[in-house]
Formats: structure tokens, sequence, C-alpha cells
């Protein structure tokens, strides 16, 4: 089982950009990797994958355009720059590794390892 370790999040204003990191306890090149976010009183939902070799991505509607999702594998991190954030961004974002070999999907059942979190709150 690995572990993951996000980081990076904080309170910004509407507008303003954030890099969320999340470190791995071990080699994560053959899984790929996702992003899900849980904003109080909602269920969580998926923000961003990204496959093992980090060639394909796959975003939700509501970042496409503003989020991108990154991978350095020699380093097993995986990254999350939102730029042009909104209030309604304002989460605690989850990073998550799928099975080795899977492809990344929006869905949280193809994920077996989680993170903690890390709280993003964006002012108006």
């Amino acid at each position: 089982q690995v572990q993951l370790v996000e980081s990076g999040g904080g309170m910004v204003q509407a507008g303003d950009s954030l890099r969320l990191s999340c470190a791995t306890s071990a080699q994560i090149f053959s899984r790929s990797m996702g992003w899900f976010r849980q904003a109080p009183g909602k269920d969580r939902e998926f923000v961003a994958g990204i496959n093992w070799r980090g060639d394909s991505t796959i975003y939700a509607d509501s970042v496409k355009g503003r989020f991108t999702i990154s991978r350095v594998n020699v380093e097993n991190t995986v990254y999350l720059k939102m730029n042009n954030l909104k209030p309604e961004d304002t989460a605690l974002y989850y990073c998550a590794a799928a099975r080795q070999n899977d492809p990344a999907t929006i869905f949280e059942y193809d994920y077996t390892d989680w993170g903690q979190g890390t709280q993003v709150t964006v002012s108006s």
C-alpha cells in the first residue's frame, strides 16, 4: 500500500492560483493518479486524472481550462496547478492512486489508495 501526502492548499482570493502536490511513499510510475475534492455538505467529486506515463489526462468540466494535472515519476510526485480559482473551488482536495496499470478514470472506486487531503479555500 502506498502512502499519499497532499500539500499546497491554503486560503486565496478569487482569481489567484495554487499548486497542490501529492508526495507518495513508493514508486508510482505504473499507476494512474487522480485528484478529487469534497466541499462541505457535498459528495466527493472527481477533479483530474493522469495516466502512468503522463501523456493522457482527463478533467471535470468545471475545472477544464483552469486546472492542470502533471506528474514527475522519478520524484514520485503528482501536481495539480489551479489557476483562476473561484469560490466554488473551495473544498478538501484528495490525491488518489489507481490500481497498477489501470487507466485514469473519473470514478472513486477505481482508486485504491488515498491521501488525507489538503484544504483549499477561495474567497470572493
